[in-house]
């Protein structure tokens, strides 16, 4: 029966390994907690806005969406770029 050796830089080589692959789990669990799709619903709480509002903005062509039977979807990418794009610079009030 033989022997193994562990050293101290075997250890640290070994919690090294061991923090990216805890690193990793965390980062893709945390992917995959975002919901792709998002029921109206759900969009109106994330976006503090009326059903009437989020009508609105379908009708008007502002936010797309996918309608299956009577459940209206709304892709989270397209409301992130609808953010993004509505999106005003902050002015200093000096130059105002």
């Amino acid at each position: 029966m033989s022997a193994t050796i562990i050293t101290t830089e075997d250890l640290l080589e070994f919690k090294i390994d061991l923090l990216q692959e805890i690193k990793k789990m965390i980062q893709s669990s945390e992917l995959s907690s975002i919901k792709k799709w998002l029921k109206s619903k759900e969009v109106t709480k994330l976006l503090n806005i009326s059903p009437g509002t989020l009508q609105n903005l379908r009708i008007n062509g502002t936010l797309t969406y996918t309608k299956i039977g009577g459940t209206i979807y709304y892709d989270n990418t397209d409301i992130e770029k609808l953010l993004n794009t509505n999106k005003v610079s902050a002015i200093p009030s000096l130059f105002k």
